[in-house]
């Protein structure tokens, strides 16, 4: 029996009636997102996917960032790159637009055609091999998870190298996130925003430039070949024209110089695309003498 004094409280009665108002504010949910967007990934990975520190200012790693795709930058036979926003809606500061290399899985029909590049590399597990050898769907699927960490290392390796190449920001499956390497807006006017820069097959540099690009370029495969390592398909069209800089892309195939049989084919061969570029817009190269100069200096 309950006290005659105490009463049932009234269901329909406002709840929030007796609340002090100081205790009130708007809630906005943000597990429903739009579409394109996910959360982002950044402290859900494990530390050896982000990329090698000290990490530039402009890399966002707030858990409560929103990633956004912003639509495809450029579509290739391995892989698609495409625009993504990274920002944080209760800190527009930390906001940043990032290139996202996404590896093709189980539809890949190519990555059988490079066993050339991975002479002399191991894999961890022989039931991944074995999947590779047998070019089953799933041996695709590891050849596009193999290929996508192939390029993780190599950007990490060189951007520790102080090589130019876009810097790694992480790795989740088969997709890399990785610095989207921009030019200025139309005319140079900063606020009709950044584009991407072009290749530099596309350029067409006055003399000066031309040969500071070569120089640029010569510096950096005498890196590489220090370092024991080839870039293995360099040519104008997987380099970027960052204004007066360049910048080296396209790295999943680097070749290990002396491990793999046909390092120095690959080295000679990126010398003759390199040269043969500069040669046909009027600059005196010789693709032999710089194929020389790096072997000289390697290791």
């Amino acid at each position: 029996m309950f006290p005659e004094n105490l009463s049932t409280p009234d269901r329909t009665a406002d709840p929030t009636a007796d609340l002090d108002p100081r205790f009130v504010f708007d809630f906005q949910a943000y597990d429903d997102l739009g579409p394109g967007q996910r959360w982002s990934s950044w402290l859900d990975i494990e530390p050896l996917s982000r990329g090698p520190e000290p990490r530039p200012d402009w890399v966002v790693t707030s858990q409560g960032a929103i990633d956004t795709d912003l639509g495809i930058l450029k579509t290739g036979k391995e892989a698609d790159v495409f625009l993504l926003d990274r920002t944080d809606p209760h800190d527009p500061a930390q906001s940043v637009v990032m290139a996202a290399k996404r590896y093709r899985s189980s539809e890949h029909r190519t990555f059988h055609r490079s066993a050339t590049y991975t002479e002399g590399r191991s894999m961890k597990r022989s039931r991944d091999e074995r999947a590779l050898k047998r070019k089953s769907t799933f041996g695709r699927e590891v050849a596009a998870a193999e290929w996508a960490i192939s390029e993780w290392s190599a950007l990490q390796r060189c951007w520790e190298l102080g090589l130019p190449v876009p810097y790694p920001v992480q790795i989740d499956g088969t997709e890399i996130l990785m610095e989207w390497i921009t030019v200025p807006g139309a005319d140079g006017d900063e606020d009709d925003g950044p584009q991407t820069a072009p290749r530099l097959a596309q350029t067409r540099p006055d003399p000066a430039l031309l040969a500071s690009y070569f120089e640029q370029l010569r510096s950096a495969m005498m890196t590489l070949a220090q370092a024991g390592i080839v870039h293995g398909d360099l040519s104008a069209y997987n380099i970027l024209a960052a204004g007066e800089r360049l910048v080296i892309i396209d790295l999943p195939q680097l070749v290990d110089l002396v491990g793999n049989a046909g390092g120095f084919d690959f080295l000679q061969r990126d010398c003759t695309n390199v040269c043969g570029w500069f040669e046909r817009r009027g600059l005196a190269v010789d693709a032999q003498e710089l194929f020389g100069d790096l072997v000289a200096h390697a290791f």
